[in-house]
């Protein structure tokens, strides 16, 4: 099976290069550093390939996407030009059985956003479940590791001498015009965009996706219980997606620390807070679930094979 990866040099990229290195399932076509950047040595290899990871800015993977004229070639894209576009399935296999069977036989695959991994997967089961509106005013915040703005924002951090107003987390996203609220709307089918807050803070991976709820958003009578079961019941069994228990967040003796799944491609939910004010969150690591981990998962999945191979759980 020949796999090209478009964008190799970039942060995603590079780590999914290094990550299947020693597969013997895959033949990797690579270019060399004078051709990665001409269109027309992409386009040869891009057309000589079985799939195609697109791991490119948003302009160049729908360039990638143009150039592309063999049909048996399939298209895994890490970028966020075609999450919410016709045709192309959404990559998150436990949103439902109907996810999983479009990753597993589309042509055209998206990898979720990291911030909006996270909400995703805690918004669409309960929406479902008719336990939350689709009207709901939801709002989210989101803490990451710099590693999630690429090469320039890690330069930026780790470059002596390092500028003292990045010592402390910092808001971004002011205008509400983040590019994840697009899938985060479509994907579990809001009819309006949440209030979204993105905070980077100075440490270089991990992600804790939070979003805050009033009881009265809930349709249940108890609300606590009933939002964590339904989590629970819906990613029961799955081999990357856990629900913690009340007892697995005490453990952690009031205090979450973002990275604490730095390095995995698990991802952990849950459920905070009492009957009156709750918060539902999401534990996982930007460069994992989030990227790179979740892109391995969904090109497992294309090829047949076990999603969780090659995967840190």
């Amino acid at each position: 099976m020949k796999l090209f990866i478009d964008g190799k040099e970039g942060t995603t990229g590079l780590r999914i290069f290094q990550r299947l290195q020693g597969r013997t399932d895959l033949e990797i076509i690579l270019l060399p550093e004078k051709c990665r950047k001409d269109v027309r040595s992409r386009e040869e290899a891009i057309n000589a390939s079985d799939i195609v990871l697109l791991c490119l800015p948003d302009e160049a993977a729908r360039e990638s996407v143009s150039l592309l004229h063999r049909p048996q070639t399939r298209v895994l894209d890490t970028s966020t030009a075609h999450r919410t576009q016709p045709g192309w399935a959404y990559g998150f296999p436990e949103l439902s059985t109907q996810h999983r069977e479009a990753i597993s036989s589309g042509r055209f695959v998206a990898v979720p956003g990291c911030h909006a991994s996270g909400f995703v997967a805690l918004i669409t089961p309960l929406l479902a479940a008719g336990l939350l509106s689709p009207d709901a005013p939801l709002a989210c915040y989101s803490l990451t590791g710099y590693s999630g703005g690429g090469k320039r924002m890690i330069a930026q951090y780790e470059t002596p001498p390092s500028d003292p107003m990045l010592a402390s987390p910092r808001v971004y996203g002011l205008g509400q015009q983040h590019k994840h609220l697009r899938e985060m709307q479509m994907i579990p089918g809001l009819a309006a965009p949440p209030i979204f807050s993105p905070i980077v803070a100075p440490y270089y991976s991990g992600m804790l996706v939070l979003v805050p709820l009033h009881s009265a958003m809930v349709h249940a009578e108890h609300p606590k219980a009933a939002l964590w079961e339904c989590l629970a019941s819906h990613y029961a069994g799955s081999p990357v997606v856990h629900v913690l228990s009340e007892d697995d967040v005490n453990a952690w003796q009031g205090f979450l620390p973002a990275h604490a799944l730095a390095g995995k491609d698990s991802m952990e939910l849950m459920v905070l807070g009492n009957d009156e004010r709750l918060q539902l969150g999401a534990w996982f690591d930007n460069l994992g679930k989030g990227a790179s981990g979740a892109a391995i998962q969904c090109l497992n999945l294309m090829l047949g094979l076990s999603e969780t191979m090659g995967l840190a759980l």
